[in-house]
């Protein structure tokens, strides 16, 4: 990237997100995630911090024209673009606020929610309110990213950004993984109430053209973009840089490669 390059975000964080991030990201963990549900036709699911609405799609096809999925997110933007894709009929999207979920009691025989439990303000009251929705003896299916030290194209990133956006960039580079300790993750599950919990450990790669195209396509589709979008040229070009520079052992013939892990929760009520 030459210096007199400036980045500008096209299009909104949720398309960016849909567009760059749900192919290689969501889609394939989703898919594993649903695996852990072990869905039946017919079935009621609820999709915790839908964005813009992946798992609920994948979910839709699994329980068919018999079931039903509800889709909840307190992100009106995510809700849009989410909105744009399904079939008007096939998903109920809903904005609403976790901690205080806008669904009557013992609706649902499955809650999923993927990589949104960590970024969640009361990370119990959601599990409880999770919890309160689900009929009983139905499924909780949660996934959490392991800790950032096993990703490590996300922890040259952090650094990178330490050095040239400051901590507090740095801090939201780092957020995704901040549920990455198993005996945290299961002990807030439990104190939800949640019985027989099973937490299984998987990995994938991850794939993007370049280490610029990972900098970018991450970052102007989650909360950096505000930040990356303000930095000028010069310092863009620094950290692209610096993380192309910590991630040249990933790199091959497909471009950059890097792993990333993964807990994937099953509790029931």
């Amino acid at each position: 990237m030459t210096p007199e390059i400036q980045w500008q975000v096209a299009g909104s964080a949720p398309e960016n997100y849909e567009e760059y991030l749900v192919p290689v990201i969501f889609g394939p963990w989703g898919h594993d995630l649903l695996d852990v549900a072990a869905l039946r036709p017919g079935e009621h699911l609820l999709d915790v911090a839908c964005g813009t609405g992946i798992v609920a799609r994948l979910a839709a096809e699994k329980v068919g024209p018999t079931g039903k999925v509800v889709g909840v997110d307190i992100n009106p933007g995510m809700l849009a673009a989410a909105r744009k894709i399904s079939a008007p009929a096939a998903i109920d999207w809903r904005e609403g606020n976790v901690t205080a979920l806008p669904l009557p009691d013992a609706t649902f025989s499955v809650a999923i929610c993927q990589q949104g439990l960590q970024f969640f303000p009361d990370r119990a009251a959601a599990l409880r309110e999770m919890h309160r929705v689900l009929m009983p003896r139905a499924r909780l299916v949660v996934s959490c990213w392991k800790g950032i030290q096993h990703s490590p194209g996300f922890g040259a990133l952090a650094e990178a950004l330490v050095k040239h956006a400051g901590p507090d960039a740095a801090a939201i580079a780092r957020g995704p993984f901040a549920l990455g300790d198993e005996g945290e993750l299961r002990s807030l599950i439990e104190s939800a109430g949640f019985k027989d919990v099973t937490i299984r450990h998987r990995v994938k790669t991850l794939g993007f053209p370049s280490g610029e195209e990972f900098v970018r396509r991450y970052g102007t589709s989650s909360p950096l973009a505000g930040i990356l979008t303000k930095m000028t040229a010069d310092a863009l070009a620094a950290l692209v840089r610096d993380v192309s520079a910590s991630l040249t052992s990933y790199v091959g013939a497909k471009g950059l490669e890097f792993p990333i892990e993964a807990h994937l929760v099953l509790a029931y009520k």
